[in-house]
């Protein structure tokens, strides 16, 4: 007998959800996902055409083989690129489950990406049979499987008909039973079939990671070659009886803008144009007492002629300011202003907001100090006082520059203002122009560095300048273009205003020569100081910075002359940023690989990348970091990063590489014999010549 027990409570519930509904992992777990910084909470950086790596660990249970996939969305939601990831070169592919991959985003905006893990049906019927088949081991079965394998993939109609024939002839050929095994097999293995399934794998049971964003900004944000220059020198004129001074101005300097764009440079950088104090003006050599000549730092900002958002009456009007962008343009160069958040002791903002200044126990105003540097002539501001209101008054002066045609910051100290301050304005400053860029001056420690570029700076100047050893160049480039890269973009400047380097004091024209061609192969961002080319060497005593330092006093060179007589590095800079422009693997930052040398000062790397047409461009780099002396070594390249095939290179005899310094050419392999004598030439560039391009 049966008994209707009627309908219960539990009955009317609404049905479970999926027993893994709520759990971390998912059919095949998916962690370490990279480019991602801080869990997402931050985007990854991100150039248009820029090779992007990515990359996850996954893995399965068992002995299935796995297939890992990496996919691109564009800011509207559409997928626009699929790639199939693998396992990394060397040890850290092995036994690591760690996949990588490239992407390349196309355009400026909010990307994402996400990674899938999937059972690889083919991969996994294509090892099992290879073994069984090989061992006489359930041969039919194998072979049966393969050939429902690929029928059912034949059905598939989101595949094009050629595929489509392709797999429906390898099932016919799997389920021939007048052809022997091994026939029938290579059927299923063969070469077309494996394009094929490379194109589109055959999946099963697939597992999404979430997605992550790529932020893709403008070219000049991370690529881009910067000059850098006071106006106030340039076209300026000495009174040899009194000694004064007339500085020169925004025409005048607009006159050296067409040498600097012939040199190939895309950012013209000045340091601030701002009223300068006149309370503990700085006078030569950062001596405390300046004469009534002396034009004092223009990082001293404001005067009873105005602060932040005024021009000094020396350099000319806004309307002369906006005619030096407007040439600069016309030129292709973009300007880059200084953005120094500070004051001068007579800057309006002393008497009108003293809440932005720190006041001391005696009533003073505390001016700033870097241990044992003091500088009289600076007030920093304070952020804690009236965040609001400071912030404010920088938002509306930034956004002024910007309404005159700036769209590029190089920022002084921003490691000395709150981090959660850059994050606030980078964002504002977008969010109303686009594609204004910061680039942060933060020679500091490291963790505040990567901060500044996670809050949104978009590059930043770098320790390159002090690395100067085989041993700590090899170790610099991977951490900026392997470690670093989702989030800090390196600008490598060679010198500064500030800086001048034992390296460059003491190691004659080869160490100008090394270091440029250091630093505009190695990093898409690097710039140089105006003199560079002058091989201006001499220090202040004690200090390395310049004699007769240009921050405090007028610099006036004869261009002309050094041309003339050829004591000029301008011809090399020329060729260096023409070779950077002509080759697309050298404006990207994570395709560097560092290669092997035998000697202790010659370093080696390449830039690699597979370009939309099919082609490749390969640059190989060898400098003589000696600037003493001439090296000979033995190069050992790793030719899988230069997507090189041994066997290929045994049979044709090596490959053609040519010097685009000299234009020599030379037969490589994987070992290569290097003489560079550093007062002739210290550095070779190399690009790869394949025999199908």
């Amino acid at each position: 007998m049966t008994t209707n027990l009627g309908t219960t409570a539990a009955s009317k519930k609404k049905p479970k959800g999926k027993i893994t509904d709520g759990l971390t992992f998912g059919r095949f777990p998916i962690t370490a996902v990279e480019p991602v910084v801080e869990g997402g909470k931050y985007p990854a950086k991100a150039l248009p055409g820029e090779g992007i790596v990515v990359g996850a660990t996954a893995f399965r249970e068992g002995h299935d083989q796995l297939g890992v996939s990496a996919v691109l969305l564009d800011p509207r939601g559409k997928e626009r690129q699929r790639i199939r990831l693998a396992p990394p070169r060397g040890e850290r592919g092995l036994g690591t489950d760690r996949w990588e991959g490239v992407l390349t985003p196309s355009a400026v905006g909010n990307w994402t990406f996400f990674i899938e893990a999937w059972h690889d049906r083919y991969g996994t019927w294509h090892h099992n049979a290879e073994v069984k088949v090989a061992a006489g081991i359930d041969v039919e079965l194998m072979l049966a499987e393969g050939e429902a394998l690929l029928a059912d993939a034949a059905d598939d109609v989101s595949r094009n008909a050629s595929d489509r024939r392709t797999l429906r002839m390898a099932a016919s050929i799997l389920g021939n039973a007048s052809l022997t095994a091994e026939e029938r097999l290579a059927g299923g293995f063969n070469a077309d079939v494996a394009a094929v399934v490379d194109r589109q794998p055959i999946r099963e049971l697939v597992t999404a990671s979430q997605q992550f964003p790529l932020l893709v900004e403008r070219d000049l944000a991370g690529r881009g070659a910067w000059y850098e220059f006071f106006p106030r020198s340039e076209g300026a004129v000495r009174d040899h009886t009194t000694g004064a001074w007339t500085s020169g101005n925004f025409r005048t300097a607009a006159r050296r803008l067409d040498a600097v764009a012939a040199m190939g440079f895309d950012v013209i950088y000045m340091p601030p144009i701002h009223p300068i104090g006149i309370q503990h003006r700085k006078g030569p050599n950062n001596t405390l007492i300046a004469g009534p000549h002396d034009p004092g730092s223009p990082w001293a900002i404001g005067a009873k002629e105005g602060g932040h958002d005024a021009i000094h009456p020396d350099l000319g009007s806004f309307e002369d300011f906006d005619a030096f962008v407007a040439r600069a343009n016309e030129l292709g160069l973009e300007v880059a202003l200084d953005l120094a958040l500070q004051a001068a002791p007579d800057h309006p903002w002393v008497e009108s907001h003293p809440e932005w200044f720190t006041t001391r126990v005696d009533g003073s105003i505390a001016y700033a100090e870097n241990p044992p540097k003091k500088y009289q002539d600076i007030f920093p501001l304070n952020f804690d006082n009236d965040p609001e209101g400071l912030a404010k008054e920088i938002l509306r002066i930034v956004q002024l520059w910007v309404s005159h045609g700036v769209r590029i910051f190089r920022v002084d100290n921003p490691h000395t203002k709150p981090v959660w301050f850059w994050e606030w304005l980078i964002a504002q400053v977008n969010k109303k122009t686009p594609g204004v860029v910061f680039l942060a001056e933060a020679f500091t420690r490291p963790a505040m560095m990567h901060a500044l570029g996670r809050a949104g700076f978009q590059q930043s100047y770098t320790y390159f300048t002090w690395r100067n050893t085989k041993t700590e160049l090899e170790t610099y480039f991977t951490e900026v273009s392997h470690e670093s890269a989702a989030y800090f973009r390196p600008n490598f400047f060679v010198n500064t205003p500030d800086i001048l380097t034992e390296y460059l004091q003491f190691g004659g024209p080869a160490a100008f020569k090394i270091r440029a061609a250091l630093a505009s192969t190695a990093s898409p961002l690097w710039g140089v100081y105006a003199g560079y080319e002058l091989y201006e060497h001499v220090a202040r005593p004690g200090a390395e910075e310049y004699i007769d330092n240009e921050k405090f006093e007028y610099k006036a060179r004869d261009w002309d002359a050094a041309a003339e007589s050829g004591r000029t590095l301008a011809p090399y800079l020329t060729r260096l940023n023409s070779i950077r422009h002509a080759h697309p693997a050298l404006q990207d930052l994570q395709n560097l690989t560092v290669h092997q040398s035998t000697d202790d000062a010659t370093v080696v790397y390449s830039k690699h990348k597979n370009l939309p047409d099919g082609t490749k461009d390969t640059i190989i780099v060898v400098v003589n970091v000696d600037p003493h002396g001439t090296r000979e070594s033995t190069v050992s390249l790793d030719l899988a990063a230069l997507e090189l095939d041994p066997e290929d290179l045994t049979h044709n005899g090596g490959f053609r590489v040519e010097d685009l310094i000299t234009g020599e050419t030379w037969e490589w392999g994987e070992y290569n014999y290097v003489r560079l004598d550093a007062h002739v030439e210290p550095a070779h560039i190399l690009s790869v010549r394949r025999a199908h391009q």
